[in-house]
């Protein structure tokens, strides 16, 4: 199987990427972070990573368990670039759940018909009930982000939008859903490394889609809908963490971090669950 834009990648990097783009992926090992500001000297050793993970999946079955329990509600929201590492991480973290308890939402693009509803109303009808954890990869704020870029909505709608989410997600939290928002953030020259390997492995071929081909000649238009749709949707009820994800591992344990430190559960144990990597998790004010 073949797709249309089958070697656009490699064309773009080749011809369109910055040149300092092209050299720090042509230059750079295969485990080397590309980002030029990266703080740690090194990737995550697959060791420690390990050792830390698998406290970490324990505290999230112990978690889960006890949502299922209590009828406690948990919203997850992953949002990021494309290539940010969304959907590994959902992975992680719902790798030893219970799926009938832990479920992942992905919609595709909206039937006419939902085109015609009120924008947050086919998120609604995947919102978690009782007992009940919902991971939402990409989710409301495509409004925000893709939708702006490729210009799929107009400004009027993405005001009301604007206007609208933080009394949307106010609602959620005091109906009794824990939310929490993630964006994933990644260098512009880790993304199409990624793309790239993308590109060329039949396995993974299907993850790349029109969007993220011409998305890539877009990046300061994406950064610009990125910091608006930061800015004006972080609040105290509902904020945003932003996990720097060139280092995918650290990125994982940060993001699981957390959501195991978003809610109360039997079991809870804070010094195997630790602080997320301040260097690399934080709110809106951390930059990729």
């Amino acid at each position: 199987m073949t797709h249309s834009f089958e070697g656009a990648i490699t064309r773009y990097l080749n011809e369109g990427a910055p040149e300092e783009v092209r050299e720090a992926i042509r230059k750079a090992g295969k485990d080397d972070i590309l980002a030029s500001n990266w703080p740690h000297p090194e990737e995550m050793d697959k060791k420690d990573y390990k050792a830390q993970m698998d406290g970490l999946q324990r505290q999230l079955v112990r978690m889960a368990a006890d949502v299922k329990e209590t009828g406690k509600r948990l919203l997850v929201v992953f949002e990021g670039r494309d290539a940010a590492g969304k959907g590994g991480t959902i992975n992680a973290m719902r790798e030893n759940l219970n799926p009938r308890v832990a479920n992942v939402v992905a919609l595709a693009s909206p039937t006419e018909r939902e085109k015609g509803e009120w924008y947050f109303q086919r998120y609604v009808q995947r919102l978690p009930a009782a007992g009940e954890i919902a991971l939402f990869d990409r989710s409301w704020y495509n409004r925000g982000v893709v939708e702006k870029v490729f210009g799929f909505t107009t400004d009027s709608d993405r005001e009301r939008f604007f206007r609208q989410v933080p009394d949307f997600e106010r609602m959620l939290v005091e109906d009794g859903i824990t939310l929490v928002k993630l964006w994933l953030n990644v260098s512009r020259a880790e993304q199409l490394r990624r793309f790239l390997a993308r590109e060329t492995d039949p396995l993974k071929q299907w993850k790349l889609s029109r969007v993220d081909v011409e998305g890539l000649a877009k990046w300061d238009d994406y950064t610009a809908a990125i910091e608006e749709t930061l800015q004006r949707t972080h609040s105290p009820v509902a904020p945003w963490t932003v996990i720097r994800s060139d280092d995918k591992k650290r990125a994982r344990i940060a993001a699981v971090q957390t959501v195991l430190r978003s809610l109360p559960f039997d079991g809870r144990d804070p010094d195997v669950i630790g602080t997320p990597d301040p260097l690399i998790c934080g709110g809106p004010e951390i930059r990729g």
